[in-house]
C-alpha cells in the first residue's frame, strides 16, 4: 500500500470537500495523508465568517467538516500563512500534491468616482465584521446615518440588507459578534435601499431568501409592482423555472400589505450607479434608472457585486481567479472551489467541483515522494491543530449556551491561542 501526502491549503468548505474526495477515493493499493493549511485561527471559511448569522441551518454543515477532520490521517495546521510562514514552493516539495483551496475574499470594486469616501465599503468587510472575523473586528461602521444603500442582486447583499434592516435584539440569540450587535443597536439606519443594475428577472437572489422577507417580524419589505409587471411582461411565456420562482416571490411581497415599522427594506430595480457624493463622507448616490438619474440620500454605501481571489505568491492569477485548467494549476499543483472558477453556486456546489478535480489529482499521481511534511518547514510554535480547535469551539459553544446562542465566537487571536490552551 502506497501513502500519498497531500496538502490542501485553506479550511473552508472547497478544502473539506477536497479532502473528503481524497478520503473517499482511498483503496487497498492508497490511502492519503492529508495536511490542511489555513491561514486564520479557525476552520471552516464561510460556513464561519460568512453566512448570515440568522440563518443558522446552514452552518450546520459544519457536523461534515468535523467527520472529515475526525480521520487518523488528517492534520489541521490553522494560524499559519503561506508566504511569512511557508510557500507554495516549499509544499511543492515535500507533497505529492497541493489543493488551493483559499476562496475569494476581496470585493469587487465599481470603479464610480466617489468610491473611496469614508463610508463607502464593501460586502467583503462587512460581513466578516459582524461575523468575529479576527481581522476585521476593530472597524468602526457608520451607522450613524438615517439611510444606507447596499449595491447588489444577489444574496450577499440581501444578507447585508437584512443585516441592517433587522431590528437588532433579533440577533441576540445568533453566533453574530458581540461588537457588531452592540453597535447595530446603536445605529439610526432606518431604511435599507437594496439596488440592482438590472430588472427583477436577471436578479441573482434565490426565492428561499425571497420568500423569508415577509417573515420579518420588525421590518417592511417594499417592492414595486410595477417592476415585477415588467420583467413578467420582459421574459414572456419562456420563463426560466428559478426566474419565475423569484418573480412570483418578489409579487408577494409587492402585494403584500406595509406594515408600519420604523425599519424598511426598499429593492430598487434597473438602478445603475454612477456616482457616491460628498465631501468628507458618505451623502448620497446618482443613479442612471430608465426615468433619468436618481440620487437617493445616504450616509452608507455597501457594495455587494461579487468577490475575487486574494493573490499568492507562486500562484499564477487572472481575473481575481487562479489560472487553471480543469482544476490543474502546475506539476502537483491544483485549485478547487472559488478560487478556480470565481464565487459562484451554493456550499454544496464545491462538493461536485472538489471530486472533479480530485480525479484529476489521482490521475496524475506517481509514486509516493517520502519528501517530508509541513511539520519540517514551521518555526512557528503558534499552530492551532485540530485537537486546539475543537478545544476553542467546545469553548464558544459553552459561552454561548447560557445566553441562548449556539456559540459565544472568540474574535482576538489571543484569545484564540488562550482557549485551545496555547
Amino acid at each position: 500500500m502506497e501513502i500519498f501526502k497531500v496538502a490542501i491549503v485553506g479550511a473552508g468548505p472547497a478544502g473539506y470537500f477536497a479532502a473528503q474526495a481524497l478520503q473517499n477515493s482511498q483503496n487497498e493499493e492508497r490511502i492519503f495523508a492529508i495536511d490542511m493549511i489555513e491561514r486564520l485561527p479557525t476552520p471552516w471559511g464561510l460556513v464561519r465568517s460568512g453566512v448570515a448569522p440568522d440563518h443558522p441551518k446552514i452552518k450546520t454543515v459544519s457536523k461534515v467538516f468535523e467527520k472529515i477532520a475526525a480521520d487518523p490521517n488528517f492534520r489541521l495546521f490553522a494560524n499559519v500563512e503561506i508566504g511569512s510562514d511557508i510557500t507554495i514552493k516549499n509544499l511543492q516539495e515535500k507533497y505529492d500534491a497541493v489543493i488551493i483551496a483559499t476562496g475569494s475574499a476581496l470585493g469587487k470594486t465599481l470603479g464610480i468616482p466617489g468610491e473611496d469616501l469614508p463610508g463607502s465599503i464593501s460586502a467583503a468587510t462587512f460581513v466578516p465584521w459582524y461575523n468575529a472575523h479576527p481581522d476585521f473586528a476593530d472597524l468602526n461602521i457608520p451607522l450613524d446615518c438615517q439611510n444606507a444603500v447596499v449595491i447588489g442582486a444577489g444574496n450577499v447583499a440581501m444578507d447585508v440588507a437584512r443585516m441592517l434592516a433587522l431590528e437588532p435584539s433579533e440577533l441576540d440569540p445568533t453566533d453574530t459578534a458581540d461588537h457588531a450587535i452592540a453597535a447595530l443597536k446603536l445605529s439610526s439606519i432606518r431604511n435599507v435601499y437594496i439596488s440592482a443594475r438590472r430588472g427583477p428577472e436577471h436578479a441573482a437572489f434565490t426565492s428561499p431568501e425571497l420568500r423569508e422577507l415577509p417573515k420579518l417580524e420588525h421590518t417592511n419589505v417594499v417592492i414595486n409592482r410595477d417592476d415585477i409587471e415588467a420583467a413578467l411582461a420582459r421574459v414572456g411565456s419562456e420563463i426560466e423555472k428559478d426566474v419565475k420562482s423569484n418573480l412570483d416571490a418578489m409579487m408577494l411581497i409587492a402585494d403584500s400589505e406595509r406594515s408600519q415599522h420604523e425599519r424598511t427594506m426598499h429593492f430598487l430595480f434597473q438602478h445603475t450607479p454612477k456616482e457616491i457624493l460628498g465631501t468628507d463622507r458618505v451623502e448620497g448616490v446618482v443613479y442612471s434608472t430608465p426615468q433619468g438619474d436618481v440620487t437617493i440620500k445616504c450616509g452608507l454605501v455597501i457594495t455587494a457585486i461579487g468577490y475575487q481571489a486574494a493573490p499568492i505568491d507562486g500562484i499564477p492569477y487572472e481575473n481575481g481567479k487562479v489560472v487553471n485548467i480543469d482544476g490543474r494549476v502546475a506539476e502537483n499543483l491544483y485549485v478547487v472551489g472559488w478560487a478556480k472558477r470565481g464565487p459562484s453556486g451554493v456550499i454544496g456546489t464545491n462538493k461536485s467541483d472538489a471530486a472533479a478535480v480530485v480525479e484529476l489529482v489521482i490521475s496524475d499521481l506517481k509514486g509516493p515522494k517520502l519528501a517530508g511534511d509541513i511539520s519540517e518547514l514551521l518555526t512557528n510554535q503558534s499552530v492551532i491543530d485540530q485537537l486546539a480547535w475543537q478545544k476553542i469551539n467546545e469553548a464558544e459553544i459553552a459561552a454561548g449556551e447560557p445566553l441562548g446562542k449556539p456559540r459565544r465566537k472568540a474574535v482576538s487571536r489571543a484569545e484564540f491561542m488562550h482557549l485551545g490552551g496555547l
